[in-house]
C-alpha cells in the first residue's frame, strides 16, 4: 500500500538558492540524457506552438525545441526567479526567438481558448493545488485536436528505485526536495480518478516503474 500523500508547495521554487540548485539538478539530468523529451515526441507533439506548464529552468522545453522544426513554445511558470533562469538558459541554447516565459498560475491560465497546438508538463503535477482544474485549463487553451502530455514521479515506486534516484541526484543538497516531491506525487489509481472528473476524461494514464504519464487530445470541432 502506498504511503499517504504529503502535500508539497503549490507556489513553485522561489528562493534564489533553491532555484540555483534545481537548475543544477536539471542540467545534470539533461547531460545524462534523462529528460522526458523523447516521450513528448513519441506522443505526437512535434509541431506548431506548444504550452509548457511549469517549465522551471526550461531544459525540457528547450530540448523539445532543439529536436523539432517550425515550433515555438510558451512556458507558464509561477516562479519569477525560475523564469529568469529559464530565459538565461534559452539564450545559452540560442532559442530565445522561439520561446517566451509567462508568469502565472496554471489554475487560471492567462491565455484565450483554443490557443495552442499542444501542451506538455513534467514534474509539476504533484504541485498543482487542484489537478482537475489544471487539466481542464489545458484542454481549454488547446486547439481542437491538440494533444497533451503530462508526466511526473509516482509515490508508490519501488523502494530500491527511490534509493537509486536519491543516490543519483546532484547536487546532494537537493535530495530532501526530491524526497518531498516523491511523497507529494500521485499513484496511478489516484490520477485515473482525477482524470475522470475532467474534460480530459478520455485521456490515457500509463504507469512505469518511476512515474506516470497522462496523454490525450482535445476532441476536434
Amino acid at each position: 500500500m502506498a504511503r499517504e500523500r504529503i502535500v508539497e508547495t503549490d507556489q513553485g521554487i522561489q528562493d534564489p538558492c533553491s532555484v540555483a540548485m534545481y537548475d543544477e539538478m536539471l542540467r545534470h539530468l539533461r547531460d545524462r540524457g534523462w529528460m522526458e523529451t523523447p516521450g513528448i515526441i513519441r506522443s505526437g507533439i512535434t509541431k506548431g506552438g506548444a504550452l509548457e506548464v511549469g517549465p522551471g529552468p526550461g531544459y525540457l522545453g528547450l530540448e523539445w525545441l532543439k529536436r523539432t522544426v517550425e515550433t515555438n513554445l510558451v512556458g507558464l511558470e509561477i516562479s519569477e526567479a525560475m523564469i529568469a533562469v529559464a530565459e538565461r538558459n534559452a539564450l545559452e541554447y540560442g532559442l530565445s526567438p522561439r520561446v517566451r516565459y509567462v508568469a502565472g498560475n496554471a489554475l487560471k491560465m492567462p491565455f484565450a481558448d483554443d490557443t495552442f497546438a499542444a501542451a506538455f508538463s513534467n514534474g509539476s503535477l504533484h504541485e498543482w493545488q487542484d489537478p482537475r482544474k489544471v487539466l481542464n485549463e489545458i484542454c481549454r487553451v488547446l486547439k481542437p485536436g491538440g494533444c497533451f502530455f503530462v508526466s511526473d514521479l509516482r509515490r508508490d515506486m519501488n523502494p530500491l528505485l527511490r534509493w537509486f534516484l536519491k543516490r543519483s541526484t546532484h547536487p546532494k543538497q537537493i535530495v530532501a526536495g526530491l524526497e518531498s516531491s516523491i511523497n507529494a506525487a500521485y499513484i496511478p489509481e489516484e490520477i485515473r480518478g482525477i482524470v475522470q472528473g475532467t474534460l480530459c476524461r478520455n485521456a490515457l494514464v500509463r504507469a512505469n516503474p518511476l512515474g506516470l504519464e497522462i496523454t490525450g487530445c482535445k476532441p476536434g470541432s
